[in-house]
């Protein structure tokens, strides 16, 4: 069978878990910040269990099943296109994509060099700089160059599989944030956010051989096409529209994040 089809599902069934709170996106702390940078009201994560063993292997297959599985369907939101109200998919998904993302990291002494290449003040401050656009992002700091223009000088301080991470796409995520994102002038909430957000999606544990945390949850960047095409996270492609499924295979649960570009709550 084609990866993606119909068919035999791999018997996975699943179910909605909407007693499981995200503490990092709905704290107080946090939904300040995500009003500002415009990503409130448009970012959210929803947890899934299931009851097959998971195999990465086998992931556009599990994929799959949960787009077609009659307990996602009426409880799996995004946001529409035309309302701008959260709503659930209603319609079938004839083809889905999963993108591997790698997940190793587990400090945040990752983003150290930030500092170290004077991207960042030793006090914190994003180093500013000259306003430019690199479509459709505004760049007026140090920062947000390094994270978006190929052809700046810094740019090469995180490798591609640095910038593959799940760690650095969440942090690039929120420093780039919604359609009127206020952006800091300050490293730190995005690292904070980052972090809070990062420990409460993933699942860890300590490898009983070698006493060390290693990560346990596999990561997938999600499309789904339904017969008129790109139906899910949106109609619409932005670098800022996404859909993680970050899957714990020893608690078999499935936790969505969720976001879609778009001007956030204000109030």
């Amino acid at each position: 069978m084609a990866a993606g089809q119909p068919g035999d599902l791999g018997g996975y069934y699943f179910r909605f878990l909407p007693q499981k709170t995200f503490q990092s996106l709905s704290s107080r702390e946090s939904t300040a910040r995500l009003r500002q940078w415009s990503m409130l009201g448009r970012i959210q994560a929803q947890a899934f269990g299931f009851d097959e063993t998971f195999r990465a292997y086998r992931k556009d297959e599990f994929v799959m099943a949960f787009f077609k599985d009659p307990n996602v369907i009426p409880n799996l939101k995004l946001l529409s296109d035309s309302s701008g109200q959260w709503i659930t998919l209603g319609t079938e998904v004839k083809k889905i994509k999963a993108m591997n993302v790698p997940c190793t990291q587990l400090s945040m002494s990752f983003f150290d060099r930030l500092y170290d290449e004077d991207i960042v003040r030793d006090n914190g401050h994003i180093v500013k700089c000259l306003d430019s656009f690199c479509d459709p992002f505004l760049v007026s700091d140090e920062l947000r160059k390094v994270l978006l223009m190929e052809d700046s000088e810094k740019y090469e301080i995180f490798s591609q599989p640095d910038r593959d991470e799940f760690l650095f796409c969440l942090f690039k995520h929120l420093c780039l944030g919604g359609a009127l994102c206020q952006y800091e002038d300050v490293l730190n909430p995005y690292l904070e956010t980052t972090k809070l957000i990062y420990k409460d999606l993933l699942s860890v544990r300590k490898n009983p051989q070698t006493k060390k945390i290693q990560i346990t949850s596999s990561i997938f960047k999600v499309t789904a096409y339904d017969s008129n095409g790109v139906c899910y996270p949106s109609t619409k492609n932005h670098e800022q529209t996404f859909s993680y499924f970050i899957v714990d295979p020893i608690k078999r649960h499935v936790h969505v994040l969720y976001h879609c570009f778009g001007v956030g709550e204000m109030s």
